[in-house]
């Protein structure tokens, strides 16, 4: 079996690092800690699934299976315009946690992929203010 190289170095451990920052900074934020609050029961849990998708993600290991759109739809209090906030915390914890070139090709995967979650939320914000007419 082929393994495909990572999208650029970084480890498994720095992920995890990453996202355990991350997550500690969440929960101090005042937009973004009580949604989270409101939707994360055991944050161990949560921080691993979320750690399982970034080394899906950039790693190329296949143990993700979620689908991200569908957690931030379903949660009901995710708007497009928490994901700008979201995208420069996200940052933050990268230039903190991580090398420079490591923070900036980690950072440029997050806002696009930041950027499809957000255009998928404001569609259905969107289509949530629409009448159907029948």
């Amino acid at each position: 079996m082929t393994h495909l190289p990572p999208r650029f170095p970084i480890t498994a451990a720095q992920i995890d690092r990453v996202v355990t920052a991350f997550y500690a900074a969440v929960r101090h934020d005042a937009q973004l800690g009580p949604i989270f609050a409101r939707h994360v029961t055991d944050w161990p849990v949560h921080e691993a699934k979320v750690a399982t998708f970034w080394r899906n993600a950039i790693l190329l290991e296949r143990g993700y299976d979620g689908s991200p759109m569908r957690a931030h739809l379903q949660a009901g209090d995710v708007k497009a315009g928490h994901f700008p906030g979201w995208l420069a915390l996200f940052d933050a914890t990268l230039q903190r946690e991580l090398p420079a070139d490591t923070a900036a090709s980690w950072s440029a995967l997050a806002h696009r992929i930041g950027q499809g979650l957000r255009m998928g939320v404001a569609e259905v914000e969107t289509r949530a203010g629409v009448p159907v007419l029948r």
